[in-house]
């Protein structure tokens, strides 16, 4: 009979921040995120430089959780690190450090599809947020990745659609970048577009059959229309960037709206939950929770800390993962590209 009281540490390590959590069964005791400024500079995530800050970080970052989960590192059931996909240096410093911890400890290791846990982050117990019940459609949209995904439960999921070139967050962060804003761009033009007027400019959704995506034409569409604008007046970002981020943040909510309309349509499902980074967007989360009123969708947004990198959600799929016993060995491989 397992223990009533499962603990689990987890570990997030995919891009540029280094997280670990603390889960008691479905409950976060800690969740704990040290980012890496460094890349600001730059403009952008520096595959070398991450995984030298992942270096440096992960002792501090997981005894910080331990400490806020006030428990011991003997007390843990299992260590739950994230496998892929990421960067590689990134997520073998994760890894690295789940083995050799879990081999010291033995106790059981378990590997985590990142993706899956932007989607099982939904089943973290947490006051006021409801779980969503299977089958339900995911909406996972983040920088590097845009999927709606068909869950039929915790490890049954299928995608149904995805882009075809860039995702939605390096939509919103190259849009960010041609504005002349500063990295990370994507929480800038959210928080312009709320003073904007989202119709003021007028883009073309691209044409894409099926349920999957396309942003890489859009983002050719802004960088013209923006070269035009400002050939005619060397101002035009600084008079209209309240309006400009407002009407490129309302053609991407639509395009992803139009596609979930499809997608409910095709399968009948009417539970539509979102996660990734790119679901801390306040028009993207506005908008579906506006859903039930227009469509009769019932919609599942996460908490806010929940969305972006985190290790919690790496750690709620631990506990599922420890409850079916599924464990790996120390030979288990980090993989840059993994498929659910």
């Amino acid at each position: 009979m397992l223990n009533p009281e499962v603990y689990i540490l987890a570990i997030e390590s995919s891009c540029d921040d280094t997280a670990a959590a603390v889960l008691c069964n479905d409950k976060v005791l800690s969740n704990v995120v040290a980012n890496q400024l460094v890349h600001t500079q730059y403009g952008g995530v520096v595959p070398e430089l991450a995984s030298r800050a992942h270096q440096q970080n992960i002792v501090p970052v997981i005894d910080a959780a331990l400490k806020k989960a006030n428990i011991s590192k003997e007390q843990l059931s299992a260590i739950a690190f994230t496998q892929g996909p990421g960067l590689m240096g990134s997520l073998l410093v994760g890894s690295s450090f789940a083995k050799s911890m879990a081999l010291a400890l033995n106790i059981p290791l378990i590997a985590v599809n990142h993706m899956q846990a932007h989607i099982l982050a939904h089943f973290i117990d947490e006051a006021g947020y409801d779980k969503p019940e299977f089958p339900f459609i995911a909406l996972t949209i983040s920088g590097g990745h845009t999927q709606i995904v068909r869950v039929g439960n915790y490890f049954d999921m299928t995608i149904i659609g995805e882009t075809t070139d860039d995702a939605v967050g390096e939509a919103f962060d190259k849009t960010a970048k041609i504005l002349g804003l500063p990295y990370p761009g994507g929480p800038l033009v959210d928080k312009n577009a709320q003073l904007g007027n989202p119709k003021a400019f007028k883009f073309t959704k691209p044409k894409v059959p099926g349920l999957d995506f396309s942003f890489s034409g859009l983002k050719t569409a802004i960088l013209y229309f923006i070269q035009k604008n400002k050939a005619e007046n060397p101002n035009f970002i600084d008079e209209n960037i309240n309006d400009i981020c407002a009407s490129i943040q309302y053609t991407i909510i639509e395009i992803l709206m139009d596609k979930l309309k499809m997608a409910v349509k095709e399968t009948g499902i009417k539970q539509i939950a979102i996660g990734g980074g790119v679901s801390a967007n306040s028009g993207i989360r506005n908008t579906l929770k506006e859903a039930y009123a227009k469509y009769g969708w019932k919609t599942f947004v996460p908490k806010f800390e929940y969305t972006t990198d985190n290790a919690a959600m790496i750690g709620i799929v631990g506990y599922q993962k420890f409850l079916s016993q599924n464990f790996e060995n120390a030979s288990v491989v980090s993989k840059a590209r993994i498929q659910f």
